[in-house]
């Protein structure tokens, strides 16, 4: 973990607004007003995970708001997951109300207005994972329904996560890429059962056969990443259901639709070889082909507009 910010070597007039400018920067955009300004203290230790990133944060009172006009200006879409070790806060989004206290897990979605606040004396302490909402496997709209609502991170699983955040945000360890990569991997799966797990009692239906079907054609999907045509038609051929059938199943229980998640885990695939030094014998081309990509040029192009650089950039980047 990375100090990002500590208010001690801040003059006490200038740390609400160094405060607003290090989160947006380093987590997403709001803006940032306390009642006692002149008393106000924070401190942000950070660690990237691939693409995500965990976090430990102290602060003591504030308002954070992140309103339509912060989510116009600047929106990476991301999920964050939050653990409150210390102190209690407020959180409202979609129309939801949280007091979090010691022990609760808590999601939002930077794509939609929040307001936090903290009224409290002393600081609050939480451990809080930030990753891209395509990550998640669920759909936006049950996500949604789970925004601002607190979820127990003491017992069954969401004690697991609570515990890996924990681990993760007191660690003082320097992990490797590659280590980052699997520990992100833990991260969203472990983040998915405590909002499955939740979304299975405000949904029953989520073990209809649909649900069952949807869950046996995504796993085909990561058995068969590697071959080049593996397209709609073929999965939908695979279960010997019809590719109109395969669509509505993905709208039913999928964030994104068929051709999207395929290529979405095609890219994750490659994007973590490209960072694995024991694969720097494999061209670019190779590592393409070996995630069913067979025209380098379609790779290429394809994985810029993902993450955001050529192959070759992320590669030599890591």
């Amino acid at each position: 973990m990375i100090t990002v910010f500590d208010s001690a070597t801040v003059a006490s007039a200038e740390r609400v607004s160094a405060w607003q400018e290090t989160t947006a920067s380093s987590l997403i955009p709001t803006v940032i007003s306390s009642p006692e300004p002149e008393a106000f203290t924070a401190e942000l230790r950070a660690a990237p995970l691939g693409d995500a990133q965990v976090a430990s944060m102290a602060y003591t009172s504030l308002t954070s708001k992140r309103s339509q006009r912060e989510i116009r200006r600047s929106d990476p879409e991301y999920y964050q997951v939050a653990l409150t070790r210390a102190g209690q806060q407020g959180l409202e989004q979609n129309g939801a109300s949280a007091l979090l206290r010691r022990g609760d897990l808590v999601v939002y979605d930077s794509s939609r207005p929040f307001e936090a606040v903290v009224t409290s004396e002393g600081a609050v302490d939480v451990a809080q994972l930030q990753f891209p909402r395509r990550m998640l496997p669920l759909p936006v709209d049950q996500v949604a329904g789970l925004c601002a609502v607190p979820l127990s991170g003491t017992e069954g699983i969401g004690g697991v996560l609570a515990a890996f955040l924990c681990s993760l945000a007191d660690g003082h360890a320097r992990y490797t890429e590659r280590d980052a990569l699997r520990l992100e991997a833990v991260a969203v799966d472990l983040t998915t059962a405590v909002l499955a797990h939740h979304l299975e009692r405000k949904h029953p239906p989520l073990r209809s056969y649909s649900h069952v079907l949807h869950l046996r054609i995504t796993t085909f999907v990561e058995e068969h990443l590697h071959c080049a045509e593996l397209r709609p038609a073929t999965i939908a051929a695979a279960h010997q259901i019809s590719t109109r059938y395969l669509h509505r199943i993905f709208q039913q229980h999928h964030p994104v639709g068929v051709a999207a998640h395929v290529r979405t885990r095609r890219l994750e695939r490659a994007r973590r070889d490209l960072a694995d030094a024991r694969l720097r014998h494999l061209s670019i081309g190779e590592i393409a082909l070996r995630w069913g990509f067979s025209r380098p040029a379609d790779f290429s192009r394809a994985f810029q507009r993902h993450a955001g650089v050529s192959p070759r950039e992320y590669r030599n980047a890591r």
